[in-house]
C-alpha cells in the first residue's frame, strides 16, 4: 500500500512536469543570481487588440473568390503592468498553442502565471517594454520575463505576431515583413496613448525592445540596423521594400524614446539570413544586450549572433552566452502538455542547460541592463562589469562573504556580482564600449 502510494506521488509530479512546474518561472529560485528575484510590486495583467491600417492582413482574407487580403493587420498585445494584488486574488493560467509536427495539430498548453488580470495598477510612470516572441511562438511562452520584469517596474506589451505554421514554407517571407512593422507599430501606438493619457502609468520617454529568435530580428530592426537591399529581407515582399535601408520609409521604423534593445538568440545575422550586413549593423546605435547559445544550430553562432555582437560597432554592446546552450533561451519550460512529443518539448526545452537555470540567469542580465540603460540605476553597472568574461576562470574572492548561500560581490578575478558560490559556470560575458 505504501509502495503504490509513492508510485501515485510520483506519478502526479511526473504528469506535472517535474516539482518546478508547478511553480511560475517567473519567481526564481534560491539558487538564483540576486537580480533574477521578483521585484516589489505585484503584477496585473490586461489584454487589448491593435489594428494597424497601414498593413493588410495575408493572414485573415475576405470572400473566398475574392482571394484580397482583408484591410488592415489586426494584433493582440498582453499588457503586464505593475500591480497591487489584494488577497484573494485569483492569478492567471495562460493557454495557447504552438505548430505541432506535420501532420499533428497544434499542441495546446497551459502555463500557470503570478499575475492577476485586472488588478489595480500602482501610482507613477514606469518605462515601456515591447516583447516579441518568436516564429509561431506566443507571448504565453515567454512569461517568465513579462510577469518577472513587471514586477519590477515595467510596463511589459508582448505582441501576438499571429505567424503562419513555422513548417509551411510557403509563407516563410511573412515574418521578415511582419516583425518590424509590428513592433514599430504597436510601440507607437502604446506611446499615443500614454501622450493622450489613455495608457496611465507609462513614461513615454523611457522605452526598451525585447526579442526572441525572428523578434529578436525585428527588435534589432527597429533599433536602428539597417535592413539590406540586396539581403534576405528585400526578398519578403513589396510592403518592405520601402524600408530597406536608403528607402523612402527607413527611418519610420523607429521607435521615440528607445533607450535600449535586447535580444535572445536573434535570428538575421547568419545561416543563410543575413538581414542587415555590416553597415546595417553598424547602423544601430543603441545599447544592446545580446544573448546565446554557442550551440544555436538554429540561427547560428559564430556566423549568426556573435556576427551582430561584432559589427554593432556603434552601439555600446554586451554579449552574453550560455556554454553549449541551444536555442530556446526565449521560452518557458515545457508545460506538462508538452512533453509527450520530442518535437513539443524542444519547443521549450535545451538539451544541456536547465531551463530554471537560463530563465534566472537571463533576468538577471536583463534586469541589470534595462535598469542601467532605461532607469538610469548607476548601481547596475557592477552586475554588467567582469574583468574575467569566461565565468570558468573566476574564483570566489578571498575576502568574500561567508557562508554556503553567499553572494559575491564581484571584483579583480572574482565570481561574477550577484552570483551564489558555485554557480556562475558555463557563462561567458563580453563587452565592447561604442565606437566614435
Amino acid at each position: 500500500m505504501v509502495l503504490k502510494s509513492w508510485l501515485g506521488i510520483a506519478a502526479a509530479i511526473l504528469l506535472a512536469g517535474g516539482p518546478a512546474a508547478s511553480e511560475p518561472l517567473s519567481r526564481a529560485g534560491i539558487d538564483a543570481p540576486v537580480l533574477a528575484q521578483l521585484g516589489p510590486h505585484g503584477v496585473g495583467l490586461r489584454s487589448i487588440i491593435l489594428t494597424d491600417r497601414e498593413q493588410p492582413d495575408l493572414q485573415t482574407r475576405g470572400p473566398a473568390t475574392s482571394g484580397v487580403a482583408a484591410p488592415g493587420r489586426v494584433l493582440p498585445v498582453d499588457i503586464w503592468y505593475p500591480a497591487t494584488v489584494r488577497a484573494g486574488g485569483k492569478p492567471v493560467t495562460y493557454s495557447d498553442q504552438l505548430p505541432s509536427e506535420p501532420p499533428r495539430k497544434p499542441a495546446a498548453f497551459t502555463v500557470r502565471g503570478l499575475a492577476v488580470r485586472g488588478a489595480p495598477a500602482v501610482a507613477g510612470r514606469h518605462p515601456l517594454v515591447i516583447v516579441s516572441h518568436g516564429y509561431s511562438g506566443t507571448p504565453a511562452a515567454m512569461t517568465w520575463l513579462t510577469e518577472n520584469l513587471a514586477s519590477k517596474g515595467y510596463v511589459v506589451a508582448a505582441i501576438h505576431h499571429r505567424d503562419p505554421d513555422i513548417s509551411d514554407a510557403a509563407k516563410a517571407g511573412q515574418p521578415l515583413l511582419r516583425r518590424p512593422l509590428d513592433i514599430s507599430f504597436v510601440a507607437r501606438a502604446l506611446l499615443a496613448q500614454a501622450h493622450a493619457g489613455t495608457l496611465p502609468g507609462v513614461d513615454p520617454e523611457r522605452v526598451a525592445v525585447i526579442g526572441y529568435s525572428m523578434g529578436g530580428y525585428g527588435s534589432l530592426t527597429v533599433a536602428g540596423a539597417g535592413l539590406d537591399p540586396t539581403g534576405r529581407a528585400a526578398f519578403a515582399g513589396i510592403l518592405l521594400k520601402p524600408y530597406l535601408r536608403g528607402g523612402a520609409k527607413a527611418t519610420d521604423l523607429s521607435i521615440p524614446g528607445l533607450k535600449a534593445v535586447a535580444v535572445m538568440a536573434p535570428a538575421g545575422g547568419g545561416t543563410g539570413f543575413k538581414a542587415w550586413g555590416p553597415q546595417g549593423l553598424a547602423d544601430l546605435k543603441t545599447p544592446l544586450l545580446v544573448i546565446a547559445g554557442d550551440r544555436d544550430r538554429t540561427v547560428g553562432f559564430a556566423d549568426g549572433v556573435r556576427t551582430i555582437y561584432e559589427q554593432a560597432t556603434h552601439a555600446d554592446r554586451y554579449l552574453l552566452v550560455f556554454q553549449n546552450g541551444g536555442h530556446n533561451l526565449g521560452m518557458n519550460a515545457a508545460p506538462a502538455q508538452m512533453r509527450d512529443q520530442l518535437w513539443d518539448l524542444d519547443w521549450f526545452e535545451d538539451p544541456v542547460w536547465s531551463k530554471t537555470r537560463t530563465a534566472a540567469i537571463q533576468q538577471h542580465f536583463i534586469t541589470a541592463f534595462l535598469d542601467y540603460w532605461v532607469k538610469g540605476d548607476q548601481s547596475r553597472l557592477p552586475y554588467l562589469t567582469t574583468d574575467t568574461p569566461f565565468s570558468n576562470a573566476t574564483r570566489w574572492p578571498t575576502k568574500g562573504p561567508a557562508g554556503y548561500g553567499a553572494i559575491s560581490p564581484g571584483g579583480p578575478g572574482a565570481t561574477w556580482n550577484g552570483f551564489p558560490r558555485n554557480h556562475a559556470i558555463g557563462l561567458e560575458l563580453h563587452h565592447a564600449a561604442a565606437a566614435p
